[in-house]
Order: C-alpha cells, then sequence, then structure tokens
C-alpha cells in the first residue's frame, strides 16, 4: 500500500504568516505540525485553531538553532505522525542595526535562527525524503533577501543564503521526487507591520506600486500550490510576492 504523503511541518507556524500557512495546508488535507518557541503562546494559539475546526493541526516545539534537536523532533512527529513529506521553513527573527554598530550576537542569532536553521531541518528531513522518493521543501526569505535592506545585513544575509540552499538542494533532489523552492515577501499585513505608526506604515505602503501591504492568506496559497503532490516540476525557484516592489 502506498504511503500517504500528508505529514507537513511547518516552522514558526505560530506566527502571521506561519498560522495562515498552517491553516491552508490542513485545509489542502495535509496533518500539519506548527513549529514554537514560546510554550504558552503555542497552546494557546492551538486552542484557537481546534475552535475554529482545525482537527488536523498540532504543535512541536523544536530548538531550530540546535541539530540534535531538529534531528530528535522529526523523529518524535514521525513516531506520532508518520514522516514529513512537506517542510516549509517560516521561522525568522530580527536584530536590526547598521553594520557599524551590530554586535557579533545580533548577527549570530539571525544567522542561527533564519539560515543555519534551515540546514538543520532540511537535513534532519531529507533521509526519509529520499526513502520516501518524494517531497516538497518550501523556504520564507524576503524581498530583503533579494534587494537588501539598510540596517538589515545580518537578516539580508540570511535571507539571501535561504535561496543559495534552496538552489543547490534542488540540484541534489531533482531526479528524486523532491522539490526545493523559495518565496520571497514583500511587506505583509501581519500584527508586527500593523503595529509601526501608523505615518510610518502609510511612507512604506507608498512604496508599493499596488499601494497595499500583501495578505498572509497570499503566501498561504502559494504554500500550498507548491506543496501539492501534482506540481513537481517547479524547483529551485524564488518566486516573489511584494506587490511589484521589487522586479529582478
Amino acid at each position: 500500500m502506498t504511503q500517504q504523503k500528508n505529514i507537513a511541518w511547518v516552522t514558526g507556524g505560530t506566527g502571521g504568516i506561519g498560522s495562515a500557512i498552517c491553516r491552508s495546508l490542513a485545509d489542502a488535507g495535509y496533518q500539519v505540525i506548527a513549529g514554537y518557541n514560546n510554550p504558552e503562546k503555542a497552546m494557546s494559539w492551538l486552542e484557537g485553531q481546534r475552535a475554529d475546526g482545525y482537527e488536523n493541526i498540532d504543535v512541536a516545539g523544536v530548538d531550530l538553532t540546535s541539530f540534535d534537536a531538529c534531528q530528535a523532533g522529526v523523529k518524535e512527529i514521525e513516531a506520532k505522525y508518520g514522516p514529513v513529506s512537506v517542510l516549509v521553513n517560516c521561522a525568522g527573527i530580527t536584530r536590526d542595526g547598521t553594520m557599524k554598530k551590530m554586535t557579533p550576537e545580533q548577527w549570530d542569532v539571525v544567522i542561527d535562527t533564519n539560515l543555519n536553521s534551515v540546514f538543520n531541518t532540511c537535513r534532519s528531513v531529507i533521509e526519509m525524503m529520499l526513502e520516501q522518493n518524494y517531497g516538497r521543501i518550501i523556504n520564507i526569505s524576503s524581498i530583503n533577501g533579494r534587494k537588501g535592506q539598510f540596517g538589515q545585513v545580518n537578516y539580508s544575509a540570511a535571507k539571501a543564503g535561504m535561496h543559495g540552499l534552496t538552489m543547490a538542494l534542488a540540484q541534489e533532489t531533482a531526479t528524486k521526487g523532491i522539490t526545493v523552492n523559495t518565496i520571497s515577501p514583500g511587506y505583509i499585513a501581519t500584527d508586527m507591520i500593523m503595529k509601526i505608526p501608523e505615518k510610518v506604515r502609510e511612507a512604506i505602503r507608498e512604496t508599493i506600486p499596488m499601494k497595499r501591504y500583501g495578505t498572509p492568506e497570499e503566501i498561504a496559497r502559494l504554500v500550498a500550490f507548491l506543496a501539492d503532490k501534482d506540481n513537481g516540476f517547479i524547483t529551485g525557484a524564488n518566486i516573489d510576492i511584494n506587490g511589484g516592489q521589487f522586479m529582478g
């Protein structure tokens, strides 16, 4: 009997974009495992998902900056639900500052959380994907990894590095039924953006040709599309969702 390819692990799954991704994949029939780093917030988040009828969403706390923790976390997911067939790397943080003022600690924590974590998670699932001869890996990067951003040398470097990993891994797995792609969102109307003072928020909006922010659901729909088993000819791509703010 062919094993169902329906286990999706979404790191950063309890965040604004991550939540929409989890719901979109759950709507598509996946058993979704949402990663988190705040247990209290995660339990409250999970209660909200269950209250909305999402019984096929669960949570798992994994230290993404630790290779051993990622290996152990994937084994726990496999033992409970089965092998991971879809990995979405959505976890990320910022520690902004100009190069002149940036500390090694600011650099290290962003590289560890936003880039080294992608190696840790991909390395932890790749063997089971190769065994299944199937897999979907989707890395959530950023417009700032495409064009750079003042005061974000750490974040921009990490997000650009994500796509370098994507392109290399896509080549390694192209004949193995595994696709690896990057999505680079622009400014998305998450709680983080909406907390910016209105005057600043409006100034940012004016720089977007479409004159609006994107929605988490727009990112989530693309993730579900790339995750679908019938979309097996897109790999190594970096797909921009930014309202025309950066084209290149």
